[in-house]
């Protein structure tokens, strides 16, 4: 089954999975990241710090706490990641409620799965791309990510999320459109 039509729970295994290879294989953590001003432990230190604070505001979820990024980026990811799959599998979750005042209701687990999921596979392309690793992700989910990024493109660029489009040649991939869409140099390397 295609990586953008699986269950929330699964599609978030997989790319988790994913994003944990890459920071099981990083070796310089203080490498510089395709994010300005970011090094490769910044990429996690993002991931684990973000999701707690939205979470607890809208659904009250308090996910436990690991080490800090700056201390053991690799076991901060690991004791991060593990507390979002146990949230994701638990049972419960499906009838949990996320409220936001900027976007409504949503089900927890689609609220996870739309805005922390998709942020763990954009940020595995910067992961691997500081640390010299395979950069490579899902070719179709790419292009749906794409596809609704696209519709909302104002509203995105003005959260200040993300930067301005990086041009790619009309011919380019799923890949390189969505890492252009999203403000990065498809062609990024550490200098």
């Amino acid at each position: 089954m295609p990586l953008a039509d699986l269950p929330s729970a699964e599609r978030h295994r997989q790319i988790s999975a994913d994003f944990t290879a890459r920071v099981e294989g990083a070796k310089d953590w203080d490498a510089p990241a395709p994010v300005a001003g970011w090094t490769a432990r910044d990429v996690v230190r993002h991931l684990v710090e973000w999701l707690p604070g939205f979470l607890a505001s809208g659904a009250g979820v308090e996910l436990p706490k690991g080490p800090s990024a700056d201390d053991d980026p690799v076991q901060a990811w690991h004791t991060h990641n593990d507390a979002v799959r146990e949230l994701l599998d638990d049972p419960q979750t499906a009838g949990r409620v996320f409220t936001n005042p900027h976007i409504g209701e949503l089900p927890l687990d689609q609220a996870i799965d739309r805005f922390y999921t998709t942020d763990v596979f954009m940020h595995t392309w910067d992961l691997a791309r500081a640390t010299s690793q395979d950069d490579r992700l899902d070719p179709g989910l790419c292009a749906v990510l794409l596809a609704g990024m696209e519709q909302m493109e104002e509203i995105l660029r003005m959260s200040g999320q993300y930067g301005p489009a990086v041009p790619v040649p009309a011919d380019a991939g799923p890949q390189d459109r969505l890492i252009g869409f999203i403000g990065r140099d498809p062609h990024w390397t550490p200098a």
